[in-house]
């Protein structure tokens, strides 16, 4: 017997998750949102280079430098879940393995976002 459906009828409800947007577009926005913060970062290394660990540990645990740094480590940490993430979508084939991997990837980002988010805030705190 002869499918009478359209091809749009015979795909609906296989295509996109509506996420696809979404994740393009907040990976572009941290990718933008890394540029300054990066050059930040590198500045203050470039400027700070040679410095003895007291003035080091003083430049970062200004409240300012401190929050300036947590808006870059969560961003970049953001960011590169986001890109493994499209790495292990794209390259993992096994289903097991690619939502092994994915979770990884979360638990992994996560940590260390949090690792560096607690060091940050133990030089602020003092």
């Amino acid at each position: 017997m002869a499918d009478m459906r359209t091809p749009l009828s015979r795909a609906r409800g296989l295509g996109s998750a509506k996420k696809g947007t979404e994740h393009f577009w907040m990976q572009r926005v941290t990718a933008l949102a890394n540029i300054p913060l990066m050059m930040f970062l590198v500045g203050a290394l470039v400027v700070h280079a040679g410095s003895d660990y007291t003035t080091m540990t003083g430049f970062l645990g200004n409240p300012f430098i401190g929050v300036v740094m947590l808006l870059l480590i969560f961003s970049a940490c953001y960011h590169m879940r986001l890109g493994l993430q499209v790495v292990i979508e794209d390259y993992i084939h096994g289903e097991a393995t690619k939502l092994l991997a994915l979770i990884a990837n979360q638990f992994f980002t996560l940590t260390i976002a949090v690792a560096c988010a607690l060091a940050v805030a133990k030089l602020v705190i003092g």
